[in-house]
Parts: structure tokens; sequence; C-alpha cells
């Protein structure tokens, strides 16, 4: 399958855990190509006091690895920026003052938590972002216990208007049978909305879209894994709620 997207991953160089270098930022993205992929939205983390990149910097890197991929890869690879941001009280004010990227220019923002958040805290997040205009995605999902072990907090998170995203190695079982079978409950309950590679080396949490489309296509069927890979991350790059 060609055309998909990944949404979720740390390919910018030296900004972030990811791509440690220019060289290796653009393997992946030649990784990425190999597997389909034909747009990117690069999500390098935002955390407090953890990933705290100057965003001229990261901006530097992007428009930088977007000119060596164009003229190594093609054009026909579309690269945005995007960001990973890590839940904090004031985020709205950092995303409405532009201090950090939403994804591709859009309203919708990347919005990961702690693994040992509870579920009020994201409800309250979520809830603070949706009404000031932001579409919330939250970053691999099936990673927060508190969050995942009642289908009704997901349901709840959901209805005030966040999207589930997981990660690709999740629904291939990397993480274990336990997080592979809740993956699997998402897609046969309908409330998966995105996959994200998450990847951050060619060594290790690699580019990995290519197994899972062909894993769920098997499983799910080709019309369901276009609209996961393909449909509604366009959504994304077009900016449509």
């Amino acid at each position: 399958m060609k055309n998909l997207f990944d949404i979720h991953c740390h390919i910018i160089p030296e900004v972030d855990d990811g791509a440690r270098t220019m060289e290796m930022a653009l393997k992946m993205l030649q990784m990425e190509y190999e597997d389909g992929v034909r747009s990117i939205i690069l999500t390098p983390h935002y955390r407090r006091e953890m990933f705290e990149t100057p965003k001229e910097k990261i901006e530097r890197q992007f428009a930088l690895l977007k000119e060596r991929s164009e003229a190594t890869i093609g054009s026909d690879l579309r690269l945005y920026l995007g960001c990973e941001f890590h839940a904090n009280m004031s985020m709205v004010e950092t995303l409405s003052s532009r201090e950090r990227p939403t994804m591709a220019g859009s309203d919708y923002v990347l919005t990961e938590f702690s693994q040992a958040t509870d579920f009020s805290f994201a409800r309250e997040r979520i809830y603070d972002l949706v009404s000031h205009g932001f579409i919330p995605i939250v970053a691999h999902v099936e990673r927060y216990p508190q969050i995942r072990k009642d289908f009704g907090n997901l349901e709840v998170l959901r209805d005030i208007g966040a999207y589930l995203q997981v990660n690709a190695g999740s629904i291939l079982g990397e993480e274990g049978f336990q997080i592979r079978r809740f993956c699997k409950k998402l897609m046969k309950n309908d409330m998966l909305d995105f996959v994200g590679s998450d990847c951050h080396r060619t060594n290790k949490r690699t580019p990995n879209l290519g197994p899972c489309v062909e894993y769920m296509e098997k499983k799910m069927g080709k019309a369901y894994t276009e609209h996961i890979f393909i449909h509604n991350p366009q959504k994304i790059t077009e900016n449509i709620g």
C-alpha cells in the first residue's frame, strides 16, 4: 500500500532522543519511503525539564532535513512539522502563543501523558484543549494503564473530542500480548483513529509502518487500513475536524 502517512515519529536530527545525525534521519526517511509512506508529520518531543529544544533550532533542522530529503529521496515525500506535546497545565497558552507547533499547522495536537497519569488529569487536559479550539490526538494511548483499563474512559475522551493513536509496534506485538490484545480490541470496536511509527533510530524503534499495514490488511481489510493510514491523516494536513 502506498501514499501512507506517518503522524508520529522522531526523525528530525539532534532535537530530542530520536535521530542522532542528519545521515541517520535521511536513512529513516528512506526506510519510511520504502514502506510506502509519502507524507510524514515530524513530531519532536516537547516536555518541560526534559525536552526543551528551542523552537528555532527545531525549525532550522526541519528545513535542512526537508531540503536534503528532496535532493536525495524525492519531492514526492512530503514532510510536515509537528510536535509531541507532553501535557501540562499551561499547554493551551503555549500552543496559542505558537511557542510550540501544532500538527502540520492545523488545530490538531499530538498529546502525550506520563505512563502513571490518572484518568482525571488526562480528561481535564483534553477538555481544556477542545474548549480552546484544539483537536487532541492522544499519543500511544496503549501506554497509559489508568486510561486503557476501562474502555469507558476511552469513550469519554472521544466524546469530549479527542482522537486515539497507537504505535505500529504495539499492534505487531512488540510491547507484549496484553498491549496487542488492547490494540485489537480498539480496532474491533472502531475506536482507533491513527497509527504512527513513533520511530526513533535506525537500529531500534525503527520505522515499521509497512509490516503493520500488511498485518492490519489481513485482520481488518484494505478499506479499514486505508482509513487509518491515509484518509484520517489527510484530515490533519487539510485541517478538517
